[in-house]
């Protein structure tokens, strides 16, 4: 039995995780670096490590150091979180030949999967659509132009290993490949080392539509339904929802079972994902498998009932999955909000420093998971996610009309935050009749930007200074003792001066 877990990872997800193993009574080692040793994650668990400093170069990404913690502290486990080594096939191999599970997919099955056009190629082979393109890498400009010719324009060069974005150009003329497939495969060899670039047909105004499936060591998978996850910025999402508004039932069963196919292809255990390309006559294609927990995993979570951490620790444990296909049903509707330190203003720039203040939302079907608070100090070295807000509704009506209250009442100073913005897209048109696709920022930025009040930190600063001035002229003018509502009174006006200034 899984005992101790070591996580290797840090931030909100290793707070998630660590809250389902407290609620399983297994211990948590905790591992951080320079710029993380006042991280909220070092403190919530059992034990903690220093690993090394700041840049993930030389701490959350060096494998010896992390399996020299988990030999120290007699970890049975590894949980890799998302990011990171959550994704590195060698990883989990050396956790298998240092007596450590990993908590996650088979070292082949993420290798198979990790890597792009071999990933094309077993779902060409799995029976599931895949979007028409190369079945391998792409060496020269004149096979490029080979493809191109067969599939026609537009098309997307994408780089094989990786994600996030990178190694990706949209060519809509002949001219534009060559520039196109240097600039792709110079920015792949850059971030993964892997200069190897593929071709594929690009869908024009698609939705991104993921599938959640589970399985375990016995060839036990099924599916948890999809997210919608078509509200991007440059290829990286900012809001997802579930269910999807575009899906008919039909074709959420076809998608999940071309989903479980896909999986059961790699013999997969544990928790992954599929995700597809929808096009606007709801064909469907497969774009890539992510072989980890995803962030946005809560929203699924949420609707079908099932603790997606515990799960991947039981089938690390060599338990059978606890859930048939039959027994996944959607419940209401839930919708997740990506905040986070950047500038709207300033091209959404990260924007570290420290957090003054934090008021963090509560109520009926919010959830938040974050890992910041007053006083800490949002370091450069990494994602600029602060949070994840969580709502859930009966209807998806009901469920923007709880984010948006939620939103309202999230307050952050010192840093920066994307609240703004996305409270923007909560009231848009477009997205509240469930008219959008992955354009949809693109397409709605100017609105979006229109509405932006550029002062999140600044007016909290302006309204905490008046507020800390009212006080003092209050006690520099009472000849009587102060009464505690007399000297909290300068204070509650805070917020509301925060929200005037706002307007």
């Amino acid at each position: 039995m899984i005992k101790k877990i070591l996580i290797a990872n840090r931030g909100e997800i290793a707070i998630r995780i660590m809250r389902s193993c407290r609620e399983m009574g297994i211990s948590t080692v905790a591992v951080y670096s320079e710029a993380d040793r006042t991280s909220m994650h070092v403190r919530y668990a059992d034990e903690a490590y220093y690993i090394g400093p700041s840049p993930s170069s030389e701490s959350y990404l060096k494998m010896d150091t992390i399996l020299e913690v988990a030999k120290k502290s007699g970890a049975d486990a590894i949980h890799p979180g998302y990011g990171f080594l959550s994704e590195n096939a060698e990883f989990a191999k050396q956790c298998g030949k240092h007596g450590v599970i990993f908590i996650g997919p088979s070292p082949n099955a993420i290798a198979t999967m990790g890597d792009k056009i071999t990933a094309r190629q077993t779902m060409i082979n799995a029976g599931v659509p895949v979007v028409p393109g190369t079945k391998k890498k792409i060496a020269t400009l004149a096979e490029a132009k080979i493809i191109m010719e067969e599939i026609g324009l537009p098309i997307m060069v994408k780089a094989s290993a990786g994600g996030g974005g990178k190694g990706m150009r949209l060519v809509h003329t002949a001219e534009e490949l060559s520039n196109s497939l240097k600039a792709a495969q110079s920015e792949a060899r850059t971030a993964f080392g892997d200069d190897s670039v593929y071709i594929e047909k690009y869908i024009e105004s698609p939705h991104h539509i993921e599938f959640q499936v589970l399985g375990d060591k016995y060839g036990n998978i099924i599916h948890l339904c999809e997210r919608e996850c078509s509200i991007q910025r440059r290829h990286q999402k900012v809001i997802e929802e579930t269910p999807s508004p575009i899906l008919t039932p039909q074709l959420r069963d076809e998608m999940g079972k071309s989903a479980v196919a896909a999986a059961k292809s790699v013999n997969y255990e544990g928790v992954g994902t599929i995700e597809f390309l929808v096009d606007a006559n709801l064909n469907y294609f497969f774009l890539e498998m992510n072989t980890r927990l995803q962030v946005e995993h809560p929203i699924t979570e949420r609707v079908v009932g099932v603790d997606l951490v515990k799960e991947q620790i039981r089938v690390a444990n060599g338990d059978p999955i606890s859930y048939k296909q039959e027994d996944i049903r959607q419940l209401g509707h839930a919708m997740e909000c990506r905040i986070y330190a950047e500038d709207p203003d300033n091209n959404f720039m990260p924007s570290p420093g420290l957090v003054r203040h934090i008021t963090e939302p509560t109520g009926l079907g919010v959830r938040t998971d974050g890992y910041v608070y007053k006083g800490y100090e949002i370091p450069i070295y990494y994602d600029p996610m602060i949070s994840k807000l969580i709502v859930w509704g009966r209807t998806r009506s009901g469920a923007i009309d709880r984010m948006k209250r939620a939103l309202s009442e999230y307050k952050i100073s010192g840093v920066r935050t994307s609240i703004r913005f996305l409270q923007n897209i909560m009231t848009n048109k477009a997205f509240n009749d469930g008219i959008y696709d992955t354009h949809f920022i693109e397409n709605e930025m100017k609105q979006l930007m229109e509405d932006h009040a550029p002062c999140d930190s600044n007016c909290e600063d302006i309204a905490i200074i008046t507020a800390f001035l009212d006080y003092l002229e209050k006690i520099s003018t009472m000849e009587s003792p102060i009464e505690s509502s007399e000297m909290q009174s300068g204070w509650k006006q805070y917020g509301r001066r925060s929200n005037l200034m706002r307007l």
